[in-house]
């Protein structure tokens, strides 16, 4: 058994973070694994997300203060010491500095996952992802094949490995929709479209809420998550007279339940890496429709997919309109089980991560 260090920038409800806690659900290593946050607390995060509650012995916060931290490097290097690290693994660009810096200074093998890339539009994030390059020689994975498209343009990628994300197939499956929508207290007959992730400008939900105002009278909007701009969102549905077709569910513990529960679930996000819940969805029987964004379109199973246009929430409701309409008849069950099980994506990292310690 091999001990994996993943490094995160914080543990709150999001892909990347749901993808690290998968990954050591179903790793050849799970019991050996260990997550270190660099910013926040153990209490705090598991009140935010109490998901976490099972995982806090397997857990390490660092409790990052704001701005660049020199005193953070020393500090890991002490953590990945102390668990006696055989690889550390980080994801995003925070981790990759700080996570690659310690772990070359401890001589540690290093790996790393890009979620996304466009973030490398910012002249500091290629700065510092030129210099962990250069300094700890990582080897590095994306996790769809724009993101590795993308990240070959970048110095010291050109072995790049694409592993792309997978959800459980045996948690995430069809149900009964009437029973899923009575949990949640949504209407029957209604046409129901979901919308999930955290509520940020990125996620585009204000356009959804939008394309909905332009819909018929029994379309709902049901929405899963939290974040700084719900009272916004509110206000919006109401400006548009929609208040009582969109539904703020708050943060979703039983999402299995909730994407049961819908007919069509959106994903109008302005950005994104490879995302996990149009995955999830379409592994629970629902199809997905996603924006023609980052890998976003690269989750869709190709016979029942829908793809949007970013930002455009007119053309977004006749799409959807016409889809409820006349939906295909693909099974985005069986592309999920087909290509995006999560087994396979812990086996292709197991493998990946037992390779380096060999080599060391």
């Amino acid at each position: 058994m091999k001990t994996i260090v993943q490094v995160v920038q914080h543990l709150r409800p999001g892909g990347l973070e749901v993808m690290a806690l998968e990954f050591m659900n179903f790793s050849r290593h799970r019991h050996n694994m260990k997550i270190v946050s660099l910013e926040g607390d153990l209490e705090s995060a598991i009140k935010a997300w109490p998901r976490l509650d099972s995982y806090k012995d397997q857990l390490i916060f660092m409790n990052k203060p704001a701005g660049f931290s020199l005193s953070l490097i020393r500090d890991l290097k002490k953590t990945l010491k102390s668990l006696r690290a055989d690889v550390v693994h980080t994801h995003h660009i925070g981790p990759y500095f700080y996570g690659g810096i310690a772990s070359r200074l401890c001589g540690i093998p290093h790996m790393h996952t890009e979620h996304d890339a466009w973030h490398y539009n910012n002249r500091r994030h290629r700065q510092l992802h030129r210099l962990v390059s250069l300094v700890a020689s990582p080897v590095k994975v994306a996790d769809a094949d724009i993101v590795a498209d993308n990240m070959r343009n970048l110095p010291g990628n050109r072995d790049l490995r694409v592993i792309k994300n997978g959800v459980d197939v045996s948690r995430f499956v069809p149900g009964v929709k009437h029973h899923a929508r009575r949990a949640f207290g949504l209407p029957q007959n209604a046409k129901l479209l979901g919308a999930s992730g955290r509520l940020e400008e990125v996620k585009g939900h204000g356009v959804l809420i939008a394309a909905l105002a332009a819909l018929p009278q029994n379309f709902h909007l049901a929405i899963a998550g939290s974040g700084s701009l719900a009272e916004q969102l509110k206000n919006q549905a109401r400006n548009l007279a929609v208040e009582k077709r969109v539904h703020f569910l708050g943060h979703v513990e039983d999402m299995p339940r909730f994407y049961q529960a819908l007919d069509l679930f959106c994903l109008p996000s302005f950005n994104e890496g490879f995302p996990l819940a149009p995955l999830e969805a379409q592994a629970c029987g629902i199809p997905a429709a996603v924006t023609d964004v980052g890998g976003a379109t690269e989750t869709l199973c190709p016979d029942s997919g829908l793809v949007l246009k970013a930002g455009e929430p007119a053309e977004m409701a006749n799409r959807i309109f016409s889809y409820i309409a006349h939906p295909p008849s693909g099974c985005p069950r069986e592309f999920v089980k087909s290509n995006a099980d999560v087994r396979g994506m812990a086996r292709a990292y197991d493998s990946l991560a037992e390779g380096m310690c060999y080599g060391a």
